[in-house]
């Protein structure tokens, strides 16, 4: 039996089980995956200084900010409540709606764009590392990319006689300035590109719409200009910390994988029909020489090739969900802050304590948080992503030292009590305030493992040593009732246990 009709019947069988057998936790999927560790060494430390970080700001945008709508999926022609076309002039007409949406690029001039007020902010607010959308899954390039005219800086586009018009590279400058990593988000699918969706063919779905093993020059093609603009990303836009690859099913596939696949999509199936709106193609373009090449450029990078199971998958990304305990390798939680990934008119956002307090579970679980805000047509951001920020860094002023560096340590939550621990051996043990709460325990429990009888106890932002005990399964912390007022009015506030 040929391979291809071997892993067809195969796929076949493994749809036809996951549809009449058990349902699986997407949960479940997403948080048991494999993980394959580094061995490089530069990488290795690399990745340990990136998990002291702890907190950092992602930015989707474009020039669909325009019409404030979900970033690129409105082209893709699958059945999903977030592709839904509702702009433009003939959104039941796909291809005249597709030839509007590029269109887009031809009113794109955000000439409020001023990343250094963006840089300052993130840098009050506590944030360490950004990480920029250079390219999403529509290819437009927010960077002067010489391999495309689908581009920021191209003469179509007005902004492209802007000063800053080289909007990727400004970005990281400013944020550089401020001490900041520097990382860029790339889509490995690009709906632009000719070799990816051949004219000849229809789109099918988010996939190529045609078969690389019919056409291989067409594929190679396709890999090429993908290495050539990852590549011109790492060589003409200044030290590059994290490559963070979006499309995860742009890969190569095996029987293995297929399978994986389907489980992935079975769990995520909101009918619960077990119907699966998209294809599985193997889509190989050569990541592990892209890899090499890419550190040749830059080395000791970071690389997230996202939702690959493999070696370059470097740290796993939950999205827009915190995973329920500590994870057994490097991750970090991608969340919006308001609206959507991509800018969203009157958008709501997050109050600072819901953001403090997703920060503490994470850095509790040992994760980072990467904090979305999207940026608007003008290329400003909105005063409630401002304002959240700010409240946020009121609280970091003060508690930062709970969150930088720090560990999970067991057993990471006690109620609403997050514990970490710091570089030197320090425990914090975080109180998750919440909004209406009037009053505080006069001792505080926590459950947790004994600790010495020469551990000194206070609350950061106070000189005053609390006195403790301990009980069968932790202990008490005394709670000055003087101080209960003040404690009420923070978002959380942090009992640093020392040892002398």
């Amino acid at each position: 039996m040929k391979i291809r009709a071997f892993l067809k019947l195969h796929v076949l069988f493994v749809f036809v089980a996951l549809l009449f057998g058990p349902k699986v936790s997407s949960q479940a999927i997403y948080e048991d995956e494999r993980y394959i560790p580094e061995t490089d060494p530069l990488v290795i430390k690399k990745i340990e200084e990136w998990q002291d970080l702890k907190f950092g700001l992602l930015m989707h945008w474009g020039p669909y900010s325009q019409w404030g709508i979900v970033e690129s999926w409105s082209l893709c022609p699958e059945d999903y409540g977030w592709c839904k076309r509702n702009k433009g002039s003939a959104p039941q007409d796909y291809f005249s709606y597709k030839k509007e949406y590029e269109d887009l690029k031809k009113t794109f001039n955000p000439v409020k764009f001023n990343p250094e007020k963006w840089a300052t902010a993130a840098k009050k607010a506590g944030m360490k590392y950004v990480v920029f959308t250079t390219k999403h899954h529509d290819g437009f390039s927010m960077f002067d990319s010489k391999y495309t005219d689908y581009k920021i800086t191209d003469s179509e586009t007005p902004f492209s006689r802007h000063p800053k018009a080289n909007i990727t590279k400004e970005i990281f400058n400013a944020f550089r300035e401020e001490g900041f990593w520097a990382g860029a988000y790339f889509s490995k699918p690009d709906w632009h590109n000719e070799n990816y969706w051949n004219p000849y063919f229809p789109p099918f779905d988010r996939n190529v719409n045609y078969d690389p093993e019919l056409y291989p020059e067409k594929w190679e093609k396709y890999a090429q200009f993908t290495h050539n603009q990852i590549l011109e990303l790492l060589t003409d836009y200044g030290k590059i910390d994290i490559l963070w690859l979006d499309g995860g099913w742009v890969k190569k596939r095996s029987e293995k994988n297929l399978e994986d696949y389907y489980n992935e999509k079975f769990a995520e199936n909101k009918s619960g029909n077990g119907f699966l709106k998209h294809r599985v193609i193997s889509q190989d373009i050569k990541m592990d020489e892209l890899v090499e090449k890419a550190r040749a450029k830059q080395p000791g990078l970071i690389v997230v090739d996202r939702a690959v199971h493999g070696k370059n998958q470097n740290y796993l990304t939950p999205e827009n969900r915190v995973p329920e305990k500590p994870l057994p390798y490097p991750w970090e939680s991608c969340i919006i802050a308001g609206g959507g990934w991509s800018y969203s008119f009157n958008a709501n956002y997050m109050s600072s304590r819901e953001a403090i307090h997703t920060l503490v579970d994470i850095v509790a679980k040992g994760g980072n948080l990467l904090l979305n805000i999207a940026p608007s047509p003008e290329g400003e951001w909105d005063q409630g992503a401002y304002d959240l920020l700010e409240g946020i860094g009121d609280w970091m002023d003060i508690n930062s030292d709970a969150i930088y560096g720090a560990s999970s340590v067991e057993p990471y939550k006690s109620d609403n009590i997050c514990i970490t621990k710091s570089k030197d051996g320090s425990l914090n043990l975080i109180y998750l305030v919440e909004e209406d709460q009037a009053k505080l325990p006069s001792k505080m429990e926590v459950r947790m493992r004994s600790i010495s009888k020469s551990a000194q106890l206070h609350i950061l932002g106070f000189d005053q040593v609390l006195k403790w005990s301990k009980t069968k399964t932790g202990i008490y912390i005394n709670i000055p009732i003087g101080l209960h007022s003040d404690l009420l009015k923070s978002k959380a506030f942090v009992v640093k246990i020392k040892y002398l």
